[in-house]
């Protein structure tokens, strides 16, 4: 099965895992070739630094690395992306969200998340909660 990582997950998961539960935090490090990380995670992280929204002692560049250091993917838009993002009912507006929850439904992973807002879309897409 493969899975793909919302933004606070790869967070947690880069602080220490604390506040992953054991399932999780087994399944980041035992399967890490199993693990996506969209291109909007890092967009997202990118943005919420420069506005001072995140507080991150390292570069996002270095952030980049070191998920790709720890085995995860970085899973790019493509095609089948935007067709689904046109199609995706628009429960919410985060844009952020609305990439990786395409990015799942087109490439058949699992979302791995604690974001309840996402349960809009458990119909759509398999959901993993932290």
């Amino acid at each position: 099965m493969k899975y793909i990582v919302d933004t606070h997950i790869l967070l947690w998961y880069s602080e220490g895992g604390n506040k992953l539960s054991n399932d999780i935090l087994f399944l980041l490090n035992s399967n890490p070739s199993d693990i996506y990380i969209s291109q909007a995670t890092f967009w997202e992280i990118t943005i919420k630094k420069s506005l001072g929204k995140l507080n991150l002692i390292s570069s996002v560049s270095d952030f980049y690395y070191k998920a790709i250091e720890n085995s995860f993917l970085v899973l790019h838009f493509d095609a089948d992306t935007y067709r689904v993002l046109e199609e995706l009912p628009q429960f919410y507006q985060d844009p952020f969200d609305r990439i990786i929850i395409s990015q799942a439904i087109s490439k058949n992973f699992t979302i791995i998340t604690q974001d309840q807002k996402f349960k809009f879309y458990e119909e759509l897409v398999p959901i993993l909660w932290n």
